[in-house]
């Protein structure tokens, strides 16, 4: 295997790693609560608009 077979797949493996990682991230904040703080401001918004 020539040095430039083996710097592409090192690349591969390098951005298959980081897809993963990226994959997990997300699914992770996808299933992280929304702080109560939030919360409320959205709420404070929704009546504000709900006066309008």
């Amino acid at each position: 295997m020539t040095n430039e077979m083996a710097d592409d797949k090192s690349r591969a493996s390098i951005k298959e790693q980081i897809n993963r990682n990226l994959k997990k991230a997300y699914e992770q904040a996808l299933n992280e609560d929304v702080p109560d703080r939030f919360k409320d401001l959205l709420a404070q918004l929704r009546a504000k608009e709900g006066d309008k």
